[in-house]
């Protein structure tokens, strides 16, 4: 599974909103400056390239959806991030958003309670 680009990982949050999308359906759905069509259209047939998503033919024109979870997508990318940025320490993550202010107290205790329930 190879990394997305930016832009490619915000087409795929909104397939994986839609479920199924025409292209112009993706760019009404795009927040802030829109891209060209024919430059989003690009995206998404290199989206299939990489094989994130495929297409239903209509005459001329493609639906497309995602064939690989959201759910997927971060397992992958977040552990690659947790090795290459937190010496694959789950530790070392939290800590970081704990200094950064970026979780409460309260979340790192439904955290500890998510932990102990499974003991």
């Amino acid at each position: 599974m190879q990394k997305l680009t930016n832009k490619e990982e915000e087409i795929m949050k909104i397939l994986w909103r839609l479920k199924k999308a025409f292209v112009k359906e993706i760019m009404s759905e795009i927040e802030g400056e829109k891209p060209h069509y024919n430059t989003l259209s690009t995206i998404v047939r290199n989206l299939e390239d990489k094989n994130y998503v495929a297409h239903e033919a209509f005459g001329k024109t493609h639906r497309y959806y995602p064939i690989i979870s959201k759910e997927s997508y971060r397992k992958k990318f977040v552990n690659a991030s947790i090795v290459d940025y937190f010496d694959n320490s789950y530790k070392n993550l939290v800590s970081f958003f704990a200094k950064e202010e970026k979780i409460s107290v309260e979340e790192l205790q439904e955290i500890i309670d998510l932990i102990e329930k499974r003991k």
